[in-house]
């Protein structure tokens, strides 16, 4: 009898209860929403960086990443190199001669990251060969032949065929040069790649370097990310001289992101939550007010408090469980059809989103696990959102509230 009470009472001004509905609805709507996006968009970045840039894992000279001094690159590179690429754990491998230099062109000069790489590995790891937009992919055979990114190429003013000269420093500190030709052009999603790495066959790198054939860097990309830390200590153990590093220690400020996500979001929705509590409230209390010589008049027949906070209780219950399971069906239905065919943000924010290394095309994802969490929380906010109202109700005088006009 209660609810069926307190059901009707909702619809007795129904323009003001279907304005508290609908609030309910859009605030999850936008926050699931939100959630989504974020969730996507750091998901996104976290893919795009282990499959293009730094891999699941990484090993070094333990004293290579102090100034990057070309001289630490690892002993006995390339049978570490085999031993890796024979484990089933292990989806590609990819060993890089590494050092920062100049680069110089008939127009002007600038720094970067100068690469070696063995062609066929290193698209295994990241698929470099599919970001050439222009010219051609290394190949193993070429000889001082170079790739570089799309930005550098305007900065230095490089097209196919233009010369550049590399300087840097050899592994005995002396200063060596070498004249490579531009023989493709690459654009990547992150700015930072574009404007300053560059790509040459290893043995052109190695030659220069004097680094015997052997590499600073080996990048793995592993079969699935859930085997990173075993394979990690796997590695440490089977070579003790080499530094092994997964992906959140190289990117320790993703692996922050990605480890505090949840709770940043969690956050962020207690305060809409909080926000939509505000107008839950105040609708509620107005209908208590409205009500008062209504409420009254069940007090003096016999209605006990307990009854009268159940009944101010299940009408906030009854809109927002009409409300909710809405905006969340409604929150699912965008994302869903997002995830598919992304949100294409390329017309406004394609350079910013590039200067921290984010595709402009974003794919919000949300696991079922939150429309519970959020549902959850919903349900938490009605029950905290009514008990003022009910006690306003219960603190009424029925005498006084019979006699109000």
């Amino acid at each position: 009898m209660l609810l069926v009470i307190a059901w009707k009472n909702i619809w007795r001004n129904k323009v003001r209860s279907l304005i508290v509905m609908v609030s309910v609805m859009m605030g999850l709507w936008a926050g699931a929403f939100i959630l989504a996006y974020v969730f996507g968009m750091i998901n996104q970045r976290l893919e795009d960086a282990i499959g293009s840039e730094i891999s699941h894992l990484q090993l070094h000279h333990p004293e290579f990443g102090v100034d990057y001094d070309p001289q630490f690159y690892l002993d006995n590179s390339q049978s570490i190199i085999e031993d890796i690429e024979v484990s089933p754990m292990v989806d590609a491998v990819s060993g890089r001669v590494l050092v920062y230099g100049m680069v110089a062109s008939p127009s002007t000069s600038t720094g970067g990251k100068l690469i070696g790489i063995d062609p066929e590995r290193e698209d295994q790891v990241t698929q470099l060969a599919s970001n050439v937009v222009e010219g051609e992919y290394l190949r193993t055979k070429d000889r001082y032949k170079i790739i570089v990114g799309k930005k550098l190429a305007d900065k230095l003013k490089l097209k196919i065929r233009s010369k550049v000269v590399l300087t840097f420093q050899d592994v005995d500190g002396n200063i060596v040069a070498g004249a490579f030709r531009v023989k493709g052009i690459f654009r990547s999603y992150n700015s930072s790649l574009e404007d300053g790495n560059l790509y040459v066959n290893q043995n052109d790198m190695s030659a220069l370097l004097k680094t015997n054939g052997q590499v600073h860097e080996i990048a793995v990309l592993m079969q699935s990310g859930e085997t990173v830390n075993e394979y990690v200590s796997t590695l440490a153990n089977r070579h003790p001289k080499a530094l092994v590093e997964s992906w959140k220690q190289l990117s320790p400020e993703l692996g922050l992101m990605i480890d505090s996500l949840d709770q940043y979001m969690i956050i962020f929705f207690v305060i809409i939550l909080l926000a939509l509590s505000f107008g839950i409230v105040n609708t509620m209390l107005m209908t208590v007010l409205e009500r008062v010589k209504e409420i009254g008049m069940l007090m003096a027949i016999g209605m006990n408090k307990i009854r009268l906070f159940g009944m101010i209780f299940w009408e906030t219950i009854f809109m927002v469980l009409i409300a909710a399971p809405l905006g969340l069906l409604l929150a699912y239905i965008n994302i869903h059809w997002l995830s598919i065919h992304g949100l294409d943000l390329s017309a406004i924010y394609q350079e910013g989103y590039a200067a921290y290394g984010f595709k402009p095309i974003i794919y919000p994802k949300l696991e079922a696990i939150y429309y519970y969490r959020i549902m959850i929380l919903v349900i938490i906010t009605a029950i905290v959102a009514s008990i003022y109202p009910a006690i306003t109700a219960l603190r009424l005088d029925p005498v006084k509230a019979i006699r109000k006009i």
